[in-house]
């Protein structure tokens, strides 16, 4: 399942496509000691997690030095996919659940990762600010927007504000409100990827400065 990576990311290295060859068989061999991901979802594991990971780079680039921090990342989404298809992007992944955390660093070992670091901790409890703060099925928006807003630098180094960019379903529903009011871009992952799966979701990408 590894081309279908190669399909929608042409011109990766030889070691990102063995990067991303050797994910399948890490978590599933994780998942049977710590339970990450349904089998449901492992069963399509490089689409619904690694590949709706990428979204992300089908949408927006970042200049080299780029820092970002992966709140609620889980067992490293989307912060593994995207950290190996833009090494020069330096990743901060964080959970509040040690075990899964565990995995993560698991991760960045096998894969040979050095633009990542993981910590078991939450968001409110650091004390470092970043470019952008993403975030993949972990709360509502407007909770997200106040995490992520304490945690933002105030100097942009991209053509975009910093700020933050939520992995949603869409329509929005109930996160709509928090938007309504706010400058916000949304991109329907449907118009980046042909499979059925993306259908119902998106990116949500909120400047906080």
């Amino acid at each position: 399942m590894s081309e279908l990576i190669e399909f929608y990311f042409p011109g990766l290295t030889d070691e990102q496509k063995s990067q991303f060859a050797r994910l399948t068989p890490f978590y599933t061999e994780w998942n049977e000691k710590i339970n990450l991901i349904s089998r449901k979802d492992m069963a399509q594991f490089m689409l619904h997690h690694v590949l709706h990971s990428l979204a992300l780079g089908k949408w927006m680039n970042f200049t080299p030095g780029t820092e970002m921090l992966d709140v609620g990342t889980g067992g490293g989404f989307p912060g593994i996919p995207l950290a190996i298809l833009w090494p020069k992007i330096r990743f901060q992944l964080i959970d509040g659940t040690g075990k899964k955390i565990k995995v993560v660093q698991a991760a960045i070992e096998e894969l040979g990762l050095t633009n990542v670091t993981a910590q078991q901790i939450r968001i409110e409890d650091l004390d470092q600010n970043y470019d952008f703060v993403l975030a993949r099925a972990v709360t509502e928006l407007s909770t997200l927007i106040q995490w992520a807003r304490k945690r933002i630098k105030s100097k942009p180094i991209n053509a975009r504000p910093n700020g933050l960019i939520a992995y949603k379903g869409y329509p929005l529903g109930e996160d709509q409100r928090a938007i309504k009011h706010v400058p916000h871009e949304l991109f329907q992952l449907s118009k980046a990827f042909k499979e059925e799966y993306f259908v119902g979701k998106c990116l949500v990408y909120v400047p906080l400065y």
